[in-house]
């Protein structure tokens, strides 16, 4: 496992989870560490397993300096398009934190605007040790959204595919048309809806 590097200072790392996604809400994390609680395992999300990513959530919160989720839900995201979205999430998310950081790392090639100074770095979250712990946090809030949106809406299979373009979610969209927290910006659910 690669050692991630923690940033000096009160420097939060920022990430998002489903930008992807044909439904559900866009959620970023922003996270301070501090170096004198160190969290074994971090790493970016998607290379860790669920069970992994859980116990790695609660320790980011107990340790971390600071910790705050935000989202953008499917209104936004259409109406802004899923960029401007998931940066607006991310605003959200520094402004939530408790502890005002003096700087940001965001994964990515993109900042969002904020008023501090913000670094973006490609892959960040198998860099940066802040970003890592940003990414499990967003996933793990996000597909916890998504299984509560499976509750209500158990025909698209979102507790199996979290809202991704899968076959399975294809097939689901056609045979059921678009649900209300389908994105309805994204091609596959417009032209879905093109049919109905």
């Amino acid at each position: 496992m690669p050692e991630l590097i923690v940033p000096a200072g009160l420097v939060c790392g920022i990430d998002e989870a489903g930008r992807g996604p044909l439904a559900g809400a866009v959620v970023a994390a922003a996270v301070i560490l501090d170096p004198l609680r160190p969290i074994p395992g971090l790493n970016d999300s998607k290379k860790l397993s669920e069970k992994k990513r859980d116990a790695l959530a609660v320790l980011i919160r107990e340790r971390a300096v600071a910790w705050a989720v935000a989202s953008a839900s499917v209104e936004e995201i259409d109406r802004l398009n899923i960029l401007h979205a998931t940066m607006l999430a991310m605003q959200r998310a520094v402004a939530a934190l408790s502890v005002r950081p003096t700087g940001a790392m965001v994964d990515g090639n993109r900042c969002p605007k904020l008023d501090i100074p913000c670094e973006a770095v490609v892959k960040g979250d198998g860099k940066i040790a802040s970003i890592a712990a940003a990414s499990i946090l967003a996933k793990t809030v996000r597909d916890a959204d998504m299984l509560a949106l499976h509750a209500q809406y158990p025909m698209y299979g979102f507790d199996r595919h979290m809202g991704y373009p899968t076959a399975a979610h294809f097939q689901a969209l056609e045979e059921h048309g678009a649900s209300p927290v389908h994105r309805r910006s994204f091609g596959p659910v417009a032209k879905q809806l093109s049919l109905l």
